[in-house]
């Protein structure tokens, strides 16, 4: 039986990218009468609003007097879906284009098992259609997130599901009475690792998430260096390893991980991004209360051991676009020998 969807798309000056994605989706295979498409708008000033509403009268859009964050909107679109009696809620970025059976695949998955709360589509990259943006993420055990094959070949010749540590936000579809569980977006993420964290705690609760080779997803992707992107993704993983690793396990690692951040305090000064560390400092510090509050939730949720969420967590960072020497050579094999030795350690 076929699953009530609804799909969620936060948009922010997407006006470019909408007639691409919006085609795409309203050609895919699966019942229309089933699923309802929700555009959440993070305060577009391209006209992003107006084309929807003058091409896509049906959509529900809600748009916000200012940047939400990509965290918020998708919980704002939750409620939405909540409303609607929906099954499940399907995450879509705005700069994406779907294969028409994406939906539908990733749907049969959750229907199959119902200890699996996320599924994730392969994602390609757009318009290099034969490279790969995501064939699964990985999780560093220091917090650390990247996408797994990222520009590598295509590999068609893989087509059984298997187990991620997390699903990437670009594309997913999530059981929405796992979301009742488990709780939602975490909104101080704003952007950037709020899909580790959804995925460590499905993980956490006993769930399972999934990809699904055999679902297509196209990504206009474009690895960006900005600033205030250092500062969301170093800020958000202590957020989220401090929430979600039970006290003895941040114990275990926090040799390394203070060595690590001696690291990432010199390259964030040389490469001009120190202000934005130690901002993110000063925000852990200042909001250390919601911190723990997210750390009992976590705990309340728990039924799955740090040993076991560790078993699908790395100990090196293998991310073309933060390939270099120092990292390859020196950083990726201590960090993969204290990992083993640690894991060793860690029974609870």
């Amino acid at each position: 039986m076929n699953k009530k969807i609804t799909i969620v798309i936060v948009t922010y000056n997407a006006r470019q990218y909408l007639p691409e994605c919006l085609s795409s989706v309203y050609h895919q295979n699966y019942p229309k009468n089933l699923v309802k498409i929700v555009v959440i708008d993070n305060d577009s000033s391209d006209n992003t609003i107006e084309y929807l509403k003058s091409n896509y009268p049906e959509i529900k859009v809600i748009a916000n007097r200012h940047n939400a964050g990509f965290a918020k909107a998708n919980n704002q679109g939750w409620f939405l879906a909540e409303k609607n009696g929906s099954d499940c809620l399907a995450l879509l970025n705005q700069d994406t284009i779907v294969e028409p059976n994406w939906l539908l695949r990733m749907s049969k998955i959750l229907e199959h098992d119902e200890k699996v709360a996320i599924v994730q589509p392969k994602l390609l990259l757009y318009p290099e259609k034969d490279l790969i943006n995501s064939f699964g993420n990985s999780i560093h055990f220091l917090g650390f997130a990247f996408c797994n094959k990222y520009r590598e070949k295509n590999n068609q010749s893989i087509t059984t599901p298997f187990e991620l540590p997390y699903a990437s936000g670009a594309a997913c579809l999530i059981r929405m009475s796992a979301l009742e569980k488990i709780g939602l977006f975490n909104s101080d993420l704003f952007m950037y690792h709020e899909d580790v964290d959804l995925g460590w705690r499905a993980r956490l609760a006993g769930y399972k998430v999934m990809l699904d080779p055999l679902a297509v997803v196209w990504h206009k992707y474009n690895y960006s260096k900005a600033k205030y992107k250092f500062y969301y993704m170093d800020r958000n993983r202590f957020i989220v390893m401090f929430a979600n690793y039970r006290l003895a396990t941040v114990i275990v690692f926090l040799p390394v991980l203070v060595v690590m951040e001696l690291g990432i305090f010199l390259f964030s000064i040389k490469n001009g991004w120190f202000k934005e560390k130690i901002k993110g400092y000063g925000w852990l510090w200042a909001n250390m209360k919601k911190v723990v509050e997210r750390k009992l939730n976590s705990s309340e949720i728990r039924k799955v051991s740090d040993r076991k969420i560790l078993s699908q967590f790395v100990g090196a960072i293998k991310f073309q676009e933060l390939d270099n020497p120092i990292l390859k050579f020196v950083v990726n094999p201590i960090t993969q020998a204290y990992f083993w030795v640690a894991s060793k350690i860690i029974f609870w």
